[in-house]
């Protein structure tokens, strides 16, 4: 669009501003959605259509707005408006399929398998992940012709758009959703300024746990912040820095082609995220090792040749806490070393370590989340600060005659569910999900504020050009230009210097993640 790097930043805040807003918001109206297609699955459908249409809008934002404008600047001020308000309306519709997706993970697993549900969503992210970078590795123009397009990234925006459609028609298809009768709220209208309301009460008066959860999600995001939105720019900006057979000058698409190169370590990186998210949650235990009153958390007994080597195994096993620690400190130990690469294999390679972390990253978090939410809205209930509860019967509830279904969802429980379901490993109703995942969210997406702001003050000072990469061999226009642009490309790479800082700050998260360990010491 021919911005600055400083000026692209505030047009990445579109996502860190859409899940602030949509996150918390879709939750507390998810979790109390009465629909008879349930309570998480209309706001996935719906969002998806209009990710979809966004995705088409940015796509061919030049030819819809130069069918009513003809050739001018006012033209491209408004293509560049409207793509940038398409890029606004995508951020803001995918927040609300984010939010019900991952709700669905905690409203329909118990908590012993709440790390399984969150290690598939990894591995399903991953493959996502790959797909997109091995995609636009590709040139779709000599695959596909003009089928979808005539450029790479309209023929992208379609294939990303129909993805998305696919994935979203499966699972509402695939997932069975209990549908929400009555609820503590019932006789209450949750208006905006209540929806609103809820939010600050419950952000302020999170527990213990799901705090220290929230304070490690919102440092690490700070460092991953610019290398999610970055990294592959950097990775194609050091190639021409330093390979000196390189030539921008020879390139018919500069922009292109260093996206491309970046794309490819971003596609390494995939298949590392891809690699670890299925072998990972098979090396880690699980958060949730004590097992209820008159349940038995147990592992089958191996064949006795083996059973010496099992145990062992076992015993060594890393929790999950433990993990998640360490993949702050490798993300750091990879980032402190980006202001000193020279090389685009060593770029490559420091991408690629990251995707390690990245599948702890897409994993660890929600699993802890969804493990807390589950201990707080079964029946009953041991909170982390050590107090118990048992939520009382509602006299009134005109569903009190017929038995229980698994159809539906009553979040004012009854004395005789509290009783068949108290030794079940199912009765957990996850009735807070949507709101406690868009809390989450928020320490997700603030951070990303704090990156943004970063960011655009680092590009200010050391790169006030755009891509000071692309103004090697141009002539130039003005007293002095040729010293500017050849002191801010040989001067520090303003990426690899927001990566540095990053790392600074997931250090920070390695920090909160061991100071959430000794909480759970004192409260277990």
């Amino acid at each position: 669009m021919g911005l600055t790097k400083s000026k692209t930043s505030l047009v990445w805040i579109a996502g860190p501003l859409s899940g602030l807003v949509m996150g918390p918001i879709i939750g507390v109206l998810a979790d109390n959605s009465k629909s008879k297609y349930g309570r998480r699955r209309p706001f996935m459908v719906g969002g998806g259509i209009v990710v979809a249409i966004g995705l088409l809008i940015l796509g061919w934002t030049k030819e819809i707005v130069g069918f009513f404008i003809a050739e001018s600047e006012l033209r491209r001020v408004l293509t560049i408006t409207l793509a940038v308000l398409s890029i606004y309306l995508v951020d803001f519709a995918i927040n609300a399929i984010q939010s019900t997706s991952r709700s669905l993970i905690v409203d329909t697993l118990p908590i012993p398998k709440q790390q399984k549900g969150s290690a598939w969503a990894s591995r399903m992210i991953a493959i996502g992940h790959l797909a997109g970078y091995g995609v636009s590795t590709l040139d779709l123009l000599k695959v596909l012709g003009k089928t979808l397009g005539d450029s790479q990234f309209k023929q992208c925006t379609v294939i990303a758009a129909l993805a998305l459609l696919l994935s979203v028609g499966v699972t509402s298809w695939a997932v069975d959703e209990r549908v929400l009768i009555a609820s503590k709220d019932a006789d209450v209208k949750s208006g905006a300024v209540k929806v609103v309301a809820k939010i600050l009460k419950t952000t302020w008066n999170l527990p213990d746990r799901i705090r220290a959860i929230c304070w490690v999600q919102f440092w690490a995001w700070i460092g991953w912040f610019p290398f999610l939105f970055y990294s592959s720019t950097w990775v194609g900006e050091t190639y021409y820095r330093y390979n000196p057979t390189a030539s921008i000058a020879e390139s018919s698409d500069a922009l292109g082609d260093i996206g491309r190169i970046g794309s490819l370590s971003l596609l390494i990186f995939s298949i590392v995220t891809f690699i670890g998210s299925i072998f990972l949650p098979f090396l880690v235990r699980s958060p949730d090792n004590d097992a209820k009153p008159g349940q038995r958390n147990f592992t089958p007994r191996p064949p006795a040749a083996v059973a010496p080597l099992a145990k062992f195994l076992q015993g060594s096993k890393p929790d999950l806490l433990t993990s998640w620690m360490l993949s702050h400190l490798i993300f750091a130990g990879a980032m402190f070393l980006a202001p000193f690469v020279r090389s685009l294999h060593m770029a490559t390679v420091l991408v690629s370590i990251c995707g390690i972390p990245w599948a702890l990253a897409c994993w660890a978090p929600f699993t802890f989340m969804g493990t807390e939410v589950n201990r707080m809205t079964a029946p009953s209930t041991i909170l982390a600060n050590g107090s118990s509860y048992r939520r009382l019967p509602n006299p009134s509830d005109e569903f009190s005659a017929p038995a229980p279904s698994p159809s539906f969802l009553r979040l004012n429980h009854l004395d005789r569910d509290l009783d068949d379901d108290e030794d079940s490993e199912d009765s957990s109703t996850g009735e807070t999900a949507g709101i406690y995942l868009g809390i989450l969210n928020l320490f997700t997406t603030l951070p990303q504020f704090v990156g943004t702001f970063i960011s655009m003050i680092v590009f200010e000072i050391l790169e006030p050009g755009r891509h000071p990469e692309l103004h090697k061999g141009e002539d130039a226009e003005g007293a002095g230009k040729d010293d500017i642009v050849k002191k801010v490309t040989e001067g520090p790479n303003g990426i690899a210097v927001c990566l540095f800082i990053g790392a600074i700050c997931a250090v920070g998260a390695a920090y909160a993640t061991q100071r959430m360990r000794g909480l759970y010491k004192r409260t277990r």
